[in-house]
This record gives structure tokens, sequence and C-alpha cells, in this order.
């Protein structure tokens, strides 16, 4: 009996699709949560958000957490932060969301697109090396999937070239890194910012959200700043004091807070967070039995060194096989899939620029890999169902 099917889980949206590409576990817990937030009359940035800033900072070991609107924002925010600007270069993956490349030209700096690793779909530190110039400011790594990128390789790289490391940790709330010897969640953080999501999609959500983790003391309270307009008193300080406060606005800045009910409901999600990664390590264990067999499908690669969330589950099809086709066949049979993660490169608003680095594991990555299912509450029927369906349209 699949335990995450209960009371928590009766509400979800239902659709034609009978196996969804992702499906968030929200119950009852957090449908009290966010209704207690609302009657109590605080609902924008307020104690909420206070307290799982707290919660959130002590599950990944990050001295300071600062919570916002959604990843986008908190990426654009740790390149302000650090002072990432036009005649810049920052070095990132085309193999991302868009967002990871938007989030560096949002600041006027140029992204470097660099290959990923074809095991990992991880930037490849190697590639990274090569694009080090004298205008290269940061490295802008993702955790692909919710896989662990190579942070021993790109700390090292950082530190040697005196530059800086910004995690994307979009996807990766829960994965876990050996480093020196010892398991660090990922978001500690290893490099000198790591910025998080909690999309629907993700392991947890706050339908949206995002957040921001250091171990530097001067960088939490310009995340902070930065969030509020530049705010020099933050509203929850002027409600409750005694005194007239009249605030300032220091800077040219943005609101990108988090509400007081999305982070009412991030409190509960998070109390379910090692529930959930250990359900989906157990998800991708038995995808990994069932699809083993299939002649040409490269399953994912995870490393000694890494503990995946398994936010997605991405394989690799046979080269004779149209990346298409397969995904039709089994939207026909209502299973969702999606294809291998875009290349921002191919997209518009970068097509145009030079590249001056290859970039074909990344283009076979997406041409030739699709994501299956994956999600805390599918049941072994489900899993033997997707297996046979792919092996049926391979």
């Amino acid at each position: 009996m699949n335990p995450f099917h209960g009371s928590n889980a009766q509400h979800q949206i239902k659709s034609e699709i009978d196996i969804p590409i992702a499906l968030p576990l929200l119950g009852e817990d957090e449908a009290n949560a966010a209704r207690e937030a609302v009657l109590s009359g605080w609902v924008s940035q307020g104690p909420q958000v206070a307290v799982f800033e707290r919660e959130f900072a002590t599950v990944v070991g990050a001295p300071h957490a600062c919570a916002v609107s959604n990843c986008t924002t908190a990426l654009h925010l740790a390149l302000m932060a650090v002072n990432v600007g036009p005649g810049d270069e920052v070095i990132t993956a085309s193999h991302s969301f868009i967002a990871t490349a938007n989030s560096i030209r949002y600041c006027g700096a140029t992204p470097v697109f660099v290959d990923i690793d074809p095991e990992t779909y991880n930037i490849d530190p190697a590639c990274a090396a090569e694009a080090i110039t004298p205008r290269t400011r940061a490295i802008l790594a993702v955790h692909q999937m919710g896989m662990p990128c190579d942070l021993g390789a790109l700390m090292a790289l950082a530190k040697r070239h005196g530059i800086l490391l910004i995690e994307d940790a979009a996807c990766a709330a829960g994965s876990q890194i050996r480093i020196d010897g010892r398991w660090d969640p990922i978001g500690k953080p290893h490099g000198d910012i790591a910025c998080f999501s909690f999309h629907p999609r993700k392991v947890i959500t706050t339908g949206e959200g995002g957040m921001l983790t250091t171990s530097d003391a001067d960088l939490d309270p310009k995340f902070r700043l930065l969030r509020q307009h530049g705010m020099s008193v933050p509203d929850t300080v002027r409600h409750g004091a005694r005194q007239v406060i009249l605030e300032d606005y220091l800077m040219v800045a943005f609101n990108y807070r988090m509400t007081d009910i999305q982070a009412a409901v991030g409190r509960k999600q998070l109390e379910r967070l090692a529930q959930l990664v250990a359900r989906r390590r157990t998800i991708a264990s038995r995808y990994a039995e069932l699809l083993g067999n299939i002649e040409g499908l490269r399953l994912p690669l995870e490393p000694s060194w890494a503990r995946s969330n398994w936010q997605s589950y991405c394989v690799r099809l046979p080269d004779r096989v149209n990346q298409r086709t397969v995904m039709q066949s089994l939207l026909d049979q209502g299973i969702a899939t999606r294809r291998g993660i875009m290349c921002s490169h191919r997209e518009p608003p970068y097509a145009g620029e030079t590249q001056r680095h290859g970039l074909r594991q990344s283009e076979i990555a997406q041409d030739r890999s699709i994501l299956l299912p994956i999600y805390a509450q599918m049941s072994e029927g489900d899993q033997v169902r997707i297996a046979d369906a792919l092996r049926n349209a391979i």
C-alpha cells in the first residue's frame, strides 16, 4: 500500500491525463496552515515568512536564508547582491530552464554558455575552466533535475580564479553531496549563494516561491533590502513599534516578497521533505529495475558523491527512436512526459549570440531525452504501466 495515498492527498485536481508528469502532495495540513494565515490578518510578508526562513536554514545547514517570490527573483538578487553588472560575464549551462540565463541578462551581464557532462546533465567543470576570461565574474552552476553538480571541482575552480560560485538549486531541495568525506545538504551553501524554487514541479511547493541561502553575513541584508524596495525598516518592525518610525528607501530595488500564506504552506511542506525525498528515491530505484533491460535506453546516473532528490527522472532514448513519437505514444495512453531540458541558446533571446564554446552534449540531451512522471503518490502499478508503455513505444 502506498502511504502517500491518504486523506491529505484526496483533493488533487483531476485531468484527462491518468499519470501526470508531476503532482504536488498538498493536504489538510497545508490547507489549515493557509487558513490560519489568512485569518491572522497578516497575509503579506510577515511572521510566517520569518519562521519559514529560519526553519529552511536549519534544514539545509545555512547560517542565513531569505525567502522571495520565486527562484528567478532569487537568482536575480543573488547576482545583484554581488554586483554582477554590464561588462561582466557569468559562466553557466545553456541546458537549463531559461530563467537561469535570463537572471544574468537582468543584470546587464553576458551569459557564457558551456557544455554539460552527458552522464549527469550538469555543467562540465572542464568546459567551465576553458571559458574563464578576465571578464568572468561568476559561475552560475545548476543542480539540474535535483542531481548535484560537481561542486568540489567547481569550488576549486572558482577559488583558483578568484570568482564567485552561485548555485541554481531550483530543483535540489533535499539533495545531498559528499564534500571532504561528509554528506552535506545542497543549500548549505558550498558556493557563495544557493537559490531554490518552490514551484509545484519541485519536491516541496508554496505554489510559487523561492529562497536564497548564504554563509555570508554581509549578503543576507542585501537580499532583504533588494526584495522589498530598498526599504530601510521592514514593515513588520514599523507595525509593531510603539513610536512612529519613518522609513527610507536606500536604493532602486524590487517587490520580490513571499507572502505569509505561501510561507505557512511552505512550513508544512518542509516537514514532509525528508519523507518525500525518501519516497522519490524508492521510485527512482524501481524505475531502474523496470527500465534497465530496454535495449539502447540510457538511465540517469547518480555519482557516488551525490544523492539526488529525484525531482525529475530523465532517460536518454535509443538513437533510432524519435523523441516526439515516443512522447505522443505515451500521451495517447494517458501518460504525460516532457522533452529533455531546454537549451537556452536555441531560444530567440539568445540565438543571435556568438557561441564561443561547443554545446553538442547539451543539444543531444534536449533532443534525445525525455522526462518520465515522478511524484510521491505514484503506485507500483503506475510505474509498471509507464515502463510497459515506454518499452512498446521504443
